[in-house]
């Protein structure tokens, strides 16, 4: 059984408005919630007096609304203001509060489509694949940043291609991990790109495609060996505890 956390039990009479969404919020959980979920976006908009006073009066915080005011007027760093409130909150162990610290860190001074991606990248590593997407095609379908180089597009192409991988629609992977090669001539996405296609074409037409360039043949070659590698670490007949451990795994990753 889990830990129990007890929540605040004072709720706002005047809402607290977050204005780059507009989202407003009442309690500090639902502030907490915002702030967690949004590390992404987190900039300085969120440091501001305005929040302060409504934590001293409304929620009646006045130890944590003087920690933020020294913040603010020493211009401390957002991740500094927001690692403060979390803390006061009492609502998340050391181990959360190490790995959104350790995200905030991350996220320092990256712009704002790296750190879209970054999202996207965590999404998906997470096995949260759908969302992953979302976010992938968020960055690609929206107005191009041109702070950014098309590598950076590249390699926003590349998380787009595992994911379709991921859920097995390998056309649409193999033309992610082609759109993105094109973009950062990066040769080791020829091997996902090659091992996406030869999943969904045929024989004769995948055999067209690696003798179209030297370098389409030489990952082939490659992708058979480490193929065959895997292979002979196989049982000849999987039993049905590995069976049912495989269906484990790739439920998690599409749940």
């Amino acid at each position: 059984m889990g830990n129990l956390i007890l929540c605040h039990d004072r709720r706002a009479s005047h809402p607290y408005e977050i204005t780059r969404i507009h989202c407003r919020v009442y309690t500090i959980e639902e502030l907490c919630y915002y702030l967690c979920n949004n590390l992404y976006l987190i900039d300085y908009t969120i440091m501001n007096e305005q929040l302060c006073s409504w934590l001293q009066e409304e929620l009646g915080m006045d130890r944590l609304a003087s920690d933020l005011r020294d913040i603010l007027r020493l211009r401390g760093s957002v991740e500094k203001f927001v690692i403060t409130i979390l803390k006061a909150s009492r609502i998340y162990r050391e181990p959360e509060m190490i790995r959104i610290q350790n995200v905030l860190e991350h996220l320092k001074n990256q712009k704002d489509i790296e750190r879209q991606k970054y999202k996207g990248d965590n999404l998906l590593e997470s096995g949260e694949v759908e969302e992953a997407i979302l976010v992938y095609q968020a960055i690609l379908n929206g107005e191009k940043d041109e702070t950014v180089d098309d590598k950076f597009y590249g390699s926003v192409y590349a998380g787009l291609g595992a994911a379709y991988g991921r859920l097995f629609l390998y056309q649409e992977a193999a033309r992610m991990y082609d759109r993105a090669y094109q973009l950062t001539g990066d040769k080791n996405l020829i091997m996902p790109y090659l091992y996406a296609s030869y999943k969904y074409m045929s024989l004769e037409e995948y055999h067209i495609l690696i003798t179209k360039q030297d370098e389409y043949m030489e990952a082939n070659a490659r992708m058979r060996r480490e193929i065959d590698d895997i292979k002979k670490t196989l049982p000849d007949e999987p039993g049905a505890d590995c069976l049912d451990k495989w269906k484990r795994q790739h439920r998690r990753s599409h749940s």
